[in-house]
């Protein structure tokens, strides 16, 4: 490797020795100037760089070698120098950028490049019925165009009062379909969720939304409603959108075991997914499953009198989640062993974070 190197640097110079000949020195002195590259675009502290993406810093060129953020070239090994760099502007964006835009509905084989309404580009990393990007992170991934980096399709979520290590604790049985990953990509959705007040409301919060999912779906099992007799049931013909998926298609779906086609309307409305038309998705896409549980749970009163979000913040206790959420069937002497079961689900899961339950556990 030694040997290559000295050759390559005497046939440099010999070249070098060759065009200061054959050439006035006034050529010369423009050649060495072109020899000098143009600063390619400059490095940004936010941005996730890749193997063989490029960024300018401090005059010089550099190349990643492996994924980095936030780790400034020259001061990290993960940059290789690319050289010194200057006297020309920054050469215009390379590679083609002329995917189509994405468009909700559309089949895309693995490999498809598609421009999102963000701008930003992203890749199938698996083939789809055309799922949103940057909610479906398991069937997209952001695609570099043009010298650009997009954004994460989902950036990580910070201060979540529930670590992996407790959801599993939790969950010691659950389906893999529910996983914490899906969990914490959903959490953007409704960001006053567990992030609301006091430390110990923020983690009741939490424990009370995870203590009712547990009830719902046996501990994190069940993925869609077991009694297929019911499927039929859940189609609301009066409503003027009807049930374009299908009479059976609207049954009880995810962490809250969504169903009837109005709910998906207005869960897919709220969420800007069209699940009306494809309610498969909460149970094909993990992020998108926490999503319509955290729809309910944020901003719908069910048969009670105010979300379960508001019941938990505003201390109006654990019980008051239950009325919202199946009140109806289990309050009020109704059905005391139900609601017992999600007492115990909620006692459980405080004392895992580390508080207590507070009052008004039953309804």
């Amino acid at each position: 490797m030694l040997r290559q190197r000295i050759m390559a640097a005497l046939a440099a110079l010999a070249v070098t020795g060759v065009l200061a000949v054959a050439l006035p020195m006034a050529s010369a002195s423009s050649a060495s100037s072109a020899a000098v590259a143009a600063c390619v675009t400059p490095w940004n502290s936010s941005a996730v760089y890749t193997n063989g993406m490029t960024a300018s810093h401090n005059g010089r060129n550099w190349s990643a070698k492996w994924w980095t953020q936030n780790e400034a070239p020259g001061t990290a090994d993960v940059w290789a120098d690319q050289g010194a760099c200057g006297g020309g502007t920054t050469p215009p964006p390379t590679g083609n950028c002329n995917h189509p835009n994405w468009a909700a509905g559309t089949w895309y084989p693995a490999g498809s490049i598609v421009k999102y309404t963000n701008g930003q580009y992203y890749r199938a990393k698996n083939e789809n019925p055309g799922y949103d990007p940057v909610i479906s992170t398991w069937y997209w991934e952001p695609y570099t165009c043009g010298g650009t980096t997009p954004p994460p399709t989902n950036p990580p979520t910070s201060g979540f009062v529930v670590s992996e290590a407790q959801f599993n604790q939790m969950f010691p049985s659950r389906n893999s379909f529910y996983t914490y990953s899906g969990l914490t990509a959903a959490l953007s959705a409704y960001p006053g969720f567990a992030k609301t007040g006091s430390d110990t409301v923020r983690r009741q919060e939490a424990a009370a939304f995870l203590a009712n999912v547990n009830h719902e779906t046996g501990g994190l099992v069940h993925v869609v409603e077991q009694n297929t007799a019911n499927y039929s049931h859940y189609c609301d013909t009066s409503r003027s959108y009807g049930c374009p998926a299908g009479q059976s298609a609207y049954y009880g779906r995810g962490p809250i075991q969504l169903s009837w086609n109005f709910n998906y309307k207005a869960a897919g409305d709220a969420l800007g997914i069209n699940l009306l038309g494809n309610p498969y998705l909460v149970q094909n896409d993990a992020a998108v499953a926490w999503k319509t549980a955290l729809w309910y749970w944020n901003t719908q009163n069910g048969p009670g009198t105010m979300t379960p979000h508001n019941a938990m913040v505003n201390s109006r206790g654990f019980g008051e989640t239950i009325r919202s959420i199946n009140g109806s069937l289990e309050c009020n002497g109704r059905n005391p062993a139900q609601v017992q079961s999600r007492i115990n689900a909620y006692q459980r899961f405080v004392q895992i974070l580390g508080t207590t339950p507070g009052g008004n556990l039953s309804c």
